[in-house]
């Protein structure tokens, strides 16, 4: 049994129904009170048992894991903590330390194994929580902390934010990493209240939510102030925001001083801090009116703590940080032996160089020994080196706090050594580069020339290393049926001359052998990527573009005698030219897109009209001809879009650690976390497959098929009805982090379907009753009822003639790009935002060509080998 001394060490955890129904935590699904999680975590606690055991949980941000956290405190079971989504590690301490319970997540629910019912641990009185340190997973090398850690740092973190039960702090750390368990424990200390959420910086959703929720804070480590920049939080209206923290590694004083003058204007501080594991979380904080005068320093200790500085030999200003206070670990476990030792140091020498400044604030001015912290994680240099002899590869590490750089000597493949390394220290291969080299430089003595392995740093030409950023997952591109069409040529958009006919157009954008004059581009297996270049094409020949010209005969579109106009209407004719409104608004959205991903400018919504395009594409390419015949087209344009997408994401899965093979196989919806991640990057790419494949198969059932060619508008207004139930949340489809989209793509679909004033004016009702209050953002509402209204309106616009050729690239393209700009993007944003759009543009563009290309050398095969036959 805990004997209630022990439990006296956390009352944050056993004294949860102190603050009856204020709310403890929110989600975007529910709201728990205090009460009520004192219940839950009672509950909880009598499934653990009554008998002291070691339990393992895989933690996400979720209320199942703050549960499980909290029980196991309040039942004085001590706790190894590690993130749900990197089950090797689970794997690898399972092994390492044999817990009596293993705690993870399943299928949304929390799956808790009892590998024993008593245990086989010997485990010390004091033990409460085990943590990796600074949140690596790459050794089984722990750190033991009390329950008076946990609570002294939680008390002393609350007293100098001044945290009150009026706090709402947002979770954008995973509670893992002890700087987000920081922000949990200290919150609960003082009955405020937590906002769960797995949502990233750069996602709208999470500053709605943010909003929504009136969150007065948020923790932060040095990259989540880039991912700021690209979001354009200077202009946010948080009305409710009264201080951000930042920890995990050191940001630099130009950030500092920046972001604490941007607080003061806009009423809210910025906290500097700074702390290890080994001290719960936290040692200092630099009071954030001292940050603009003083933005490289750490600060002062925080409330019950002390700093002094021990001198070194051969450093004359400063020496090592030495922290004391109850928030000192216990010390390092190594093996499970280790877990029934108390305490075995009473003060931490931080391995960090500082000195004191004349303000009496300290400063860090270096790292004694070989580790660095990249992204919030503490790297061991030396461990990286022996995985990699482990593996029998020699190399040399050293790194900064963006960066891991590693040489490896001989002919390696990089990129998967890259990949290996990445998994086995646990930190993301965004902030990993290697270089092959022939001999690991050294020194004359014979050791490794470190210094020089960071030069290498300055010829990025050599790196293997993958250099991908983190964004979010936001809106992505909504691209229609079929994505293989043939890339225009000069002289397919370019001007036409001779005889071209409107037989050579087709045969030209379809490679066909034959056409014959009474075929359509429809039946000629023509879908809307397909239909971009003969488009285009087909209004230089004929000098304008008929009306639903893609199901109209080829004989009735072949050009007639011309007779000339006014000479003013032949300027205008001249300077303007139509083009299709669906390719108009696919090579602007997917410019909106990608700048809005990249932080150029924020204009949101376009993808939520492509959506509706895409099923306005649908219903003009895919829906005509026999049921079989069009089966057959329907999945050959399902294919066009599902294989471009998962060949690009295989490679990006071979080239970084964002993505999994559920996300090859388009199935992350299905299969993949709960919480939004980078895996969630392709999402739409995945509902637009799944939707065409739901409409295939509706369509192959044959009274649907004759009750959709009998009821042509009334068919996608049931779709569309079906679609509103999801739309309003009022049927759950079962895959999480989807935004509805059926309920667009009908809208879309009956656009096309309408064929006079009244069917129009319809849709345009629906547009304006079902638009608003979707997204709760009236410019990203507008922009949505914009583009419908206009694909209903004017399916043709004029636009400069100029602009008809980049126009068909960027919307032949636009998936190309969406899934290219993923990958191409973060090493440039940084350096310059318009350089970093143009690039992925024309990468995607190139992408598409090579799609194109390998298309056409299929296509060309296969009609050898008939020939042949």
């Amino acid at each position: 049994m805990t004997t209630q001394l022990e439990l006296a060490g956390v009352p944050f955890a056993w004294g949860l129904a102190d603050y009856g129904d204020t709310p403890a935590i929110i989600t975007d699904q529910m709201t728990v009170t205090y009460r009520e999680l004192a219940e839950r975590v009672d509950a909880f606690a009598r499934e653990l048992g009554t008998g002291r055991r070691l339990v393992a949980l895989a933690a996400s941000n979720d209320v199942e894991s703050l549960v499980a956290y909290l029980a196991a405190l309040v039942g004085g079971h001590p706790l190894i903590l590690l993130p749900e989504d990197k089950p090797s590690a689970l794997d690898a301490l399972v092994t390492a330390y044999d817990p009596d319970v293993v705690i993870r997540p399943d299928n949304g629910q929390i799956s808790l194994v009892e590998r024993r019912q008593g245990s086989r641990h010997e485990l010390h009185p004091d033990l409460a929580l085990l943590l990796s340190t600074s949140g690596s997973t790459g050794s089984p090398k722990l750190v033991r902390l009390s329950h008076g850690n946990l609570q002294a740092n939680a008390e002393s973190i609350a007293s100098y934010l001044g945290i009150t039960a009026g706090d709402r702090a947002s979770t954008t750390l995973p509670m893992s990493y002890c700087y987000g368990l920081s922000v949990i424990n200290s919150h609960l200390s003082r009955g405020a209240t937590l906002v769960l959420t797995g949502l990233s910086v750069v996602d709208p959703c999470f500053w709605e939510l943010f909003r929504q929720q009136r969150c007065t804070s948020f923790a932060a480590v040095p990259y989540t102030f880039e991912l700021l920049e690209r979001v354009g939080f200077d202009d946010m209206d948080l009305p409710h925001l009264r201080y951000i923290t930042q920890a995990g590694g050191r940001l630099g004083p130009d950030r500092v001083r920046r972001y604490a003058q941007l607080g003061a204007l806009r009423g809210w501080e910025l906290f500097v801090m700074y702390g290890q594991t080994e001290a719960t979380a936290r040692m200092a904080y630099l009071p954030p009116h001292l940050a603009a005068d003083h933005p490289e320093a750490i600060g002062r200790p925080v409330p019950g703590g002390t700093f002094r500085i021990d001198p070194l030999e051969g450093l004359h200003d400063g020496g090592e940080l030495v922290y004391s206070g109850p928030n000192v670990m216990l010390g390092y476990a190594e093996t499970p032996e280790d877990l029934s030792q108390g305490r075995t140091i009473t003060e931490l020498r931080t391995g960090d160089l500082a000195r004191k400044n004349g303000a009496g604030l300290y400063e860090l001015v270096g790292r004694r020994s070989r580790f660095v912290k990249i992204v919030g994680l503490r790297v061991d240099l030396g461990q990286v080196e022996r995985i990699l002899a482990d593996l029998g590869v020699a190399a040399a590490s050293t790194g900064t706090d963006d960066r891991l750089v590693v040489a490896v000597e001989g002919n390696h493949d990089t990129q998967l050594l890259s990949k290996v390394l990445a998994q086995g220290v646990g930190m993301p291969r965004t902030a990993l580069t290697l270089y092959a080299v022939q001999e690991l430089p050294r020194l004359g003595s014979g050791k490794l020339d470190y210094p020089a392995v960071a030069a290498l740093a300055a010829d990025r030409t050599q790196a293997a290393g993958t250099f991908t950023g983190t964004p979010a997952p936001a809106a992505a591109l909504a691209e229609t049926n079929g994505t293989a069409s043939r890339e225009p040529s000069d002289d397919t958009l370019g001007s036409t001359a001779g005889t071209v006919t409107v037989a050579q157009i087709f045969k030209d954008a379809l490679e066909v052998a034959e056409v014959e004059d009474t075929a359509t581009f429809v039946s000629l297996g023509g879908d809307s990527l397909s239909f971009v270049a003969a488009s285009v094409r087909l209004e230089q020949v004929l000098g304008h573009l008929p009306p639903d010209w893609h199901v109209t005969p080829v004989r009735a579109l072949e050009p007639g005698p011309q007779l000339n106009g006014p000479s003013g209407a032949s300027a205008l004719k001249r300077t303007l030219a139509p083009i299709d409104t669906s390719i108009l608004l696919r090579a602007v959205g997917i410019i909106f897109i990608v700048s809005t991903h990249i932080g150029l400018f924020d204009w949101q919504g376009m993808a939520h009209v492509l959506i509706a395009a895409a099923g306005y594409n649908f219903a003009r390419f895919q829906l005509s001809g026999q049921r079989m015949p069009r089966l057959r087209r329907q999945l050959v344009s399902i294919g066009r879009i599902a294989l471009p997408a998962m060949a690009f994401i295989a490679f990006a899965y071979l080239v970084t650690d964002r993505y999994s093979l559920a996300n090859i196989v388009l199935l992350n919806a299905v299969l993949g976390p709960v919480e939004v991640t980078t895996q969630w990057h392709f999402w739409f790419v995945e509902d637009v497959v799944y939707i065409l494949l739901a409409m295939t198969a509706l369509l192959a059932v044959p009274w649907i098929h004759r009750t959709e060619r009998r009821f042509p508008f009334l068919y996608p207004l049931i779709l569309f009805g079906a679609g509103l139930l999801t739309r309003y949340e009022l049927v759950e489809p079962g895959i999480p982090h989807t935004i509805p989209a059926l309920w667009l793509f009908a809208l879309g679909w009956a656009v096309a379907r309408s064929r006079n004033f009244l069917q129009r004016g319809v849709v345009s009702k629906l547009t304006v009753l079902t638009v608003p209050g979707f997204f709760d953002d009236v410019a990203r509402e507008s922009t949505m009822m914009a583009g419908i209204l206009l694909l209903t309106w004017l399916p043709v616009l004029p636009v400069p003639r100029f602009l008809t050729r980049p126009a068909a690239l960027l919307a032949g393209a636009s998936l190309h790009i969406y899934l290219v700009h993923w990958l191409v993007y973060p090493p440039l944003a940084d350096l310059n935002r318009p350089l970093a759009v143009a690039a992925s543009l024309a990468a995607g563009i190139a992408y598409w060509i090579f799609c194109n290309r390998c298309a056409s050398a299929l296509h060309g095969f296969r009609n050898r080998n008939k020939q042949h036959l």
